[in-house]
């Protein structure tokens, strides 16, 4: 049957009513999503409900029996998409409903339940991966580039696919805005001589903390960026926070990965702990984490100094948080909550795309700030610093000019403008001095 969405959306078709059965939870509804390294099978539910999962092969098959369920009327069965060339139910005896995903190749999966959110009731997550059987290679330094090698800048944009994120008070949803902030950075890191950009999410799809961290890692990422927007109750909370690992999240991590160590030959740079004794491993781990927290809450400042020319800064230091997706041991990392979509002002910044490349703009800057400062040995950066940025404009108000007129001319939003000067008001006076942010 042809798809009629792209690549990230849910294509779905009424194939038909199954009856209607009132015991136990009821399947309200099946969704999928598709990135380029794993579906997600998502299986809405009345209530909660235990369930029992394996794989069968020649033809692949992944199955889910779910006790004491139902199918729902009307039922939706998705278009293949990914891994998943269709998807089946049957009643079993006793009361239970069989799912049958039919694959169009071997995987590896996971299932977990998911209790209720503002967006989604009861649910049962069905992660589809390639399954391998190649062994772990560790990494070995490519060969230094004649000029210098880039940096790698890996930018994550927060949740996806069945994950929306934060949603503001007109609906405006935090995984579409973070994922053109995202974008636009990528285009700006790419547009710097001496960087690379390497985007974690470049779709509407969902991707596990994990799987960020380590497509960071894998990537030999310099830097690590996640870009989200904040939340809270209160509609007036407002400005941008850069956070970056907590010591407890790190210590959590390290006592995590060492007890995870045999089964892995590459945790830390390249260096493997897997043969190291209990000691050793502990002090290489350590020495790791604290030069990447180290390197973390330098780039974070000079982040923060450069959000101050597009927006209100909610705390002025570097927070310390126990993020996941933050815990990489040998990737410097940082979470930047771009604002508060919450706030409906903030919504609608966020939804315009001039504010995305103001935003995108002032991370970079920061993030090239930080490397000018502390070039990693043998980069392009380090053999070639990039120009010191110029500070701010002086502009002198004439007769007859407005400040939207002024704010258009620099191309900088009329709130950022009037944010930088402490203008409250629409009221300016002929000989005035502004700050121009640049």
């Amino acid at each position: 049957m042809r798809s009629r969405f792209r690549l990230g959306e849910i294509s779905a078709v009424v194939l038909g009513f199954l009856p209607l059965t009132v015991h136990g939870a009821g399947v309200d509804g099946l969704r999928v999503w598709s990135g380029p390294e794993s579906t997600r099978v998502v299986l809405d539910l009345s209530s909660a409900t235990s369930h029992r999962a394996f794989s069968l092969n020649a033809p692949d098959r992944f199955v889910v029996d779910l006790s004491d369920a139902h199918v729902s009327l009307p039922v939706e069965i998705p278009a293949p998409r990914g891994f998943v060339a269709g998807i089946r139910t049957g009643a079993r005896p006793g009361g239970d409903l069989r799912v049958v995903i039919d694959l169009t190749q071997q995987v590896s999966s996971r299932t977990f339940l998911l209790e209720p959110n503002d967006s989604y009731g009861h649910r049962l997550v069905i992660d589809l991966m390639p399954a391998s059987s190649a062994p772990v290679v560790t990494r070995t330094p490519p060969p230094p580039k004649p000029g210098g090698r880039d940096l790698i800048i890996a930018i994550d944009a927060g949740h996806g696919g069945d994950d929306p994120g934060a949603t503001g008070p007109n609906g405006v949803r935090e995984k579409t805005v973070v994922l053109e902030v995202a974008r636009r950075l990528a285009e700006e890191v790419e547009n710097q001589r001496g960087m690379r950009p390497v985007l974690v999410r470049d779709g509407d799809y969902f991707v596990s903390h994990r799987d960020r961290m380590q497509k960071a890692h894998s990537e030999e990422a310099d830097l690590f960026v996640s870009i989200h927007a904040d939340a809270f109750r209160d509609r007036s909370a407002s400005g941008a926070t850069v956070y970056m690992l907590s010591a407890k999240g790190a210590t959590d991590e390290a006592a995590r990965r060492l007890a995870e160590r045999e089964n892995a030959s590459d945790l830390v740079g390249g260096v493997s702990l897997s043969d190291k004794d209990d000691l050793l491993a502990g002090v290489l781990l350590d020495l790791s984490q604290s030069a990447a927290i180290s390197a973390s809450s330098v780039a974070g400042s000079f982040v923060i100094q450069q959000l101050r020319r597009v927006t209100r800064i909610r705390k002025s230091q570097v927070q310390q948080a126990p993020f996941l997706v933050l815990k990489s041991p040998d990737v410097p990392s940082l979470l930047i909550e771009t604002a508060y979509i919450s706030n409906p002002q903030e919504e609608r910044a966020l939804n315009d795309a001039k504010y995305q490349a103001d935003l995108a703009r002032s991370i970079h800057d920061g993030i090239v700030d930080y490397f000018r400062a502390h070039p990693p040995p043998g980069s392009y950066v380090a053999m070639h610093p990039p120009p010191v940025r110029q500070g701010p404009l002086r502009h002198v108000i004439s007769r007859g000019e407005t400040l939207s007129e002024i704010a258009e001319r620099y191309r900088i939003r009329l709130a950022t403008l009037k944010r930088y000067n402490e203008i409250s008001g629409d009221v300016i006076k002929v000989g005035q001095i502004l700050t121009i942010p640049i």
